[in-house]
């Protein structure tokens, strides 16, 4: 018996169509699968600073690698070996000289005595107004006072006019203590000033002022009081 195939029932007719279809709606299925997938995207604004961008990038861990330690420094280098003994062995004394030791030489040597600087003399009219020992009038301040007093001429002139002070004088007592070279340093009035100096020039030789034990000439104010009865 022939068996007949209807050609509607055919299933070649139908697969090219099928394939066509399949790879369709495959690359429909891949297509939405890669507009479907999730990434992981952050979004930086300026806002938020570039400190926490840097934060959050990932630090490269290092590590030090390990240096091998100094090689250790050289043993000393002993120039001497000492020998230690016990206390009871005698040694034999030995005696260290040196040049400076040498007694020969030192005998020979010659024993130069310091040179002796002498002070310069003061000069004969150098005048000093501060010595060790200041010039005195014989008899002292006392006597002095009494001199000036009993001396004094008080001038006619000044009496008229009423005229009073008290005027100082300044004189250079030389080595041998005579009295020179009279000035006023402070006047009242001419004629009382004239009869101070004539005063200062009658008096005695002093005792002269001393300096390192030596007479020197020395300068000395006196005040000369006049005053009126």
């Amino acid at each position: 018996m022939e068996i007949k195939k209807s050609p509607k029932a055919s299933l070649e007719n139908g697969k090219s169509l099928g394939l066509l279809m399949g790879a369709a709606v495959g690359l429909a299925v891949l297509f939405v699968g890669f507009e479907w997938g999730t990434r992981e995207m952050k979004v930086v604004t300026a806002s938020e600073g570039a400190a926490d961008v840097i934060a959050e990038e990932e630090i490269e861990i290092t590590r030090q690698e390990n240096t091998p330690p100094p090689p250790p420094p050289p043993a000393p280098v002993v120039s001497e070996v000492l020998n230690v003994v016990d206390d009871n062995v005698n040694l034999e004394q030995q005696d260290i000289l040196s040049s400076e030791d040498d007694q020969s030489s030192a005998q020979t040597q010659t024993y130069v005595a310091p040179v002796v600087v002498e002070e310069e003399e003061e000069s004969e009219h150098q005048i000093f107004t501060v010595v060790e020992k200041m010039p005195e009038f014989p008899g002292g301040q006392a006597a002095l006072l009494k001199f000036l007093a009993t001396s004094i001429k008080y001038p006619v002139i000044a009496q008229e006019n009423g005229i009073q002070g008290r005027v100082v004088v300044a004189f250079v007592v030389n080595k041998d203590g005579s009295v020179v070279d009279a000035e006023v340093v402070r006047g009242v009035d001419p004629s009382l000033d004239k009869e101070a100096l004539r005063v200062i020039g009658i008096m005695p030789k002093w005792s002269p002022g001393e300096q390192r034990g030596k007479p020197v000439r020395v300068k000395y104010t006196v005040p000369v009081q006049f005053r009126l009865q």
